[in-house]
């Protein structure tokens, strides 16, 4: 599944990352041949789409690949992949629940509200200011959300939305490492499971499905379809051992250079997991952080806490595992 580069559009704009134009010709650069950031060595695309943007790896999602993505729909079955907004409950990480509240407008018509929403309780996108680095947010930013608003705010990913041609991986139904096999009753994705690139390109491979540039990668590793079937009085009890966002154990993308290299030169636009923190937890330390990669290195578009389990039952079904991803970040 690497590739050394790929031939893509991509979208330039002025300061805001915009799209201000499309050219058919030019050619995102390959991982190896990033600059590195001085304070943590982690690879960097700053100054791929220029100075000043506010997309990142979403610049990937040009006006021809989401045409090419809408390719993809042929019966028309919808399906949701977001939790309800009162899931996890209780909340992970010490966060809180919201409180939902009704007032009448009239003797026939309602208004309601929501207070207290923490905007990554449920299925989230992380955006461009969730991690930084020594060196600074994405594309080299120093400032303070509380002083500038402006930059790399996740408003510029919700004016368009996140549209293009998902392709889910299903670890699920593999057994990590064992090409070809199903995972039995050995897995477990409340442990610490970490899936590498060969586990992605073995699954991609048997499901027949290889992906292309301005891809979502939808990756299944079973983590909330094993919390739907909890009871409450479970899902309190994983709560309490979720105050921390590394004091728990749960299956995972590898934080490693491999797997962020493997994520730049598929060309993919967006990583959207069904697990609390797309990567492995705890990280080990030999590998690395994917969030600091990811986010601060290469501007890319992460999602957690996605609902799978529904969209593999129908990819299996048809045999057919790639489709029309729409999402809308708040």
């Amino acid at each position: 599944m690497r590739l050394s580069q790929y031939r893509a559009p991509i979208a330039r704009g002025g300061g805001s990352g915009n799209v201000a134009n499309v050219t058919d010709d030019a050619v995102i650069p390959p991982f190896d041949s990033l600059p590195r950031l001085p304070g943590n060595g982690v690879q960097h695309a700053w100054d791929v789409w220029g100075g000043g943007d506010n997309l990142g790896t979403l610049n990937r999602l040009t006006g021809p690949a989401v045409a090419a993505a809408a390719g993809c729909v042929r019966t028309g079955e919808r399906i949701g992949v977001s939790l309800p907004l009162g899931l996890p409950d209780p909340p992970f990480f010490g966060r809180k629940g919201y409180s939902h509240s009704f007032t009448p407008m009239g003797p026939t018509a309602w208004d309601d509200w929501i207070d207290g929403f923490y905007l990554q309780c449920s299925s989230q996108w992380d955006g461009l200011r969730h991690v930084g680095s020594p060196d600074g947010w994405y594309g080299g930013w120093h400032g303070q959300p509380s002083d500038d608003l402006e930059p790399l705010g996740i408003h510029h990913w919700a004016e368009r939305g996140i549209v293009g041609r998902g392709v889910l991986v299903d670890l699920a139904s593999r057994a990590p490492g064992l090409p070809g096999q199903g995972t039995g009753a050995g897995y477990d994705p409340f442990t610490r499971v970490p899936f590498r690139p060969d586990d992605l390109s073995a699954a991609l491979r048997a499901q027949g499905v290889s992906l292309r540039g301005g891809d979502i990668l939808c990756v299944r590793t079973g983590w909330t379809d094993k919390y739907l079937t909890l009871d409450p009085a479970a899902r309190a009890r994983l709560a309490d051992g979720m105050q921390e966002v590394s004091g728990y154990t749960s299956a995972g993308l590898a934080g490693s250079e491999e797997m962020a290299r493997f994520l730049w030169d598929s060309g993919v636009a967006a990583v959207a997991c069904d697990n609390p923190a797309v990567e492995v937890v705890p990280a080990d330390p030999s590998d690395g952080f994917l969030h600091g990669r990811l986010i601060a290195g290469l501007g890319m578009a992460i999602g957690e806490l996605f609902s799978f389990g529904a969209l593999a039952a129908a990819c299996q079904r048809d045999g057919r595992y790639e489709f029309l991803f729409v999402a809308v970040p708040l």
